[in-house]
């Protein structure tokens, strides 16, 4: 099956990101015909420029995203729109919540009307789990930027398909906590963990990709897609890191410390991927689920292979994480 990006004109907003980069990643491979990358981090545009040198076809723009009249000039002619732009961190966004509102919201909402106005196909918007029953900024803004995605998909008179993607962490990319404790490894720790209990989901970059281009597939308009993803206890995680990258830098794994210093403001001890009131609207197929647009009626004859989920709202209670032993396997294809 040809690829949905194979000669279209694809725009990512927050393109010098980890999962910016891996879209235009994915584009180029896939047969992209020009692919717009649009960022506010200058040294990050340049940078990334000099990697990507011999292809021809990438457009470097630098702008805020918040600034309407530049995000509907660069929509222009575009035919999907990936808007990963954002502020992602947890504890930044708690400090500066109206940065963050404007950013994650009033962004979002730019790039839903300039694409509007420009006609574009589908603009498919990066969402979170932490927008699921948010307790702190970043979440709350991440689920507002959802609901004007899906508003956006019922009240537009234009035949642009807008739908949002829901991730847990990714793996290797410059918002996830793997970096900062790789340094801590290198360093000989202590690794620091907020609480034993924590929980999160994880998927690869590539499993993020993936998601992103089948929701641009099957969209139809409004809905969010949420991976199907294991679920890690960081506890687990860090001692597997420990394991896999400790003797890397001369260290053994019972070596290196571990330091609880206490949930962050703005932080849970698990995140879920969907809501329990979610769960009993959705679609779900073998791989992701589906939030209808306004919790609207789904038809699963629109979206093949998908069903309504037997487990509804005891989902997440059936959801065990993977063992330290499974982790270390994950971490070896990483690392």
């Amino acid at each position: 099956m040809q690829s949905i990006l194979n000669k279209k004109n694809i725009l990512v907003t927050g393109g010098t990101g980890s999962i910016g980069q891996a879209l235009v990643q994915r584009a180029i491979s896939d047969g992209a015909k020009h692919i717009k990358v649009f960022s506010n981090d200058e040294n990050a545009l340049y940078e990334m420029e000099l990697d990507f040198s011999k292809h021809k076809n990438i457009e470097y723009i630098i702008g805020d995203i918040r600034d309407f009249d530049k995000i509907n000039s660069i929509v222009k002619n575009c035919d999907i729109i990936f808007h990963a732009a954002a502020l992602k961190h947890v504890d930044r966004c708690e400090l500066y919540p109206l940065e963050t509102m404007t950013v994650n919201i009033i962004g979002t909402n730019n790039v839903a009307k300039a694409a509007v106005n420009a006609n574009v196909s589908k603009v498919i918007s990066i969402s979170t789990d932490k927008a699921v029953n948010p307790i702190g900024v970043m979440g709350a803004t991440k689920l507002l930027a959802e609901k004007l995605i899906a508003a956006e998909a019922y009240h537009s008179k234009s035949k642009t398909v807008f739908s949002s993607v829901r991730f847990g962490n990714v793996f290797h990319t410059r918002g996830s906590i793997l970096p900062k404790i790789e340094k801590q490894i290198q360093n000989g720790g202590p690794l620091t963990l907020t609480d034993e209990r924590m929980k999160r989901f994880f998927m690869t970059k590539e499993d993020a990709v993936d998601l992103i281009l089948n929701a641009a597939y099957t969209a139809k308009g409004g809905e969010t897609f949420i991976l199907k993803m294991p679920m890690l206890n960081l506890k687990d995680l860090f001692e597997a890191m420990k394991i896999v990258i400790g003797p890397k830098h001369g260290y053994s794994s019972t070596k290196i410390k571990t330091k609880i210093t206490g949930i962050r403001p703005g932080e849970k001890l698990t995140e879920y991927l969907l809501t329990n009131f979610e769960m009993e609207h959705c679609l779900e197929t073998k791989n992701f689920f589906i939030i209808p647009k306004m919790f609207e009626s789904l038809d699963p004859k629109k979206y093949p292979g998908s069903k309504k989920p037997k487990n509804t709202t005891k989902y997440f209670e059936t959801v065990k994480p993977i063992s330290q032993e499974q982790i270390v396997k994950l971490l070896k294809k990483i690392y």
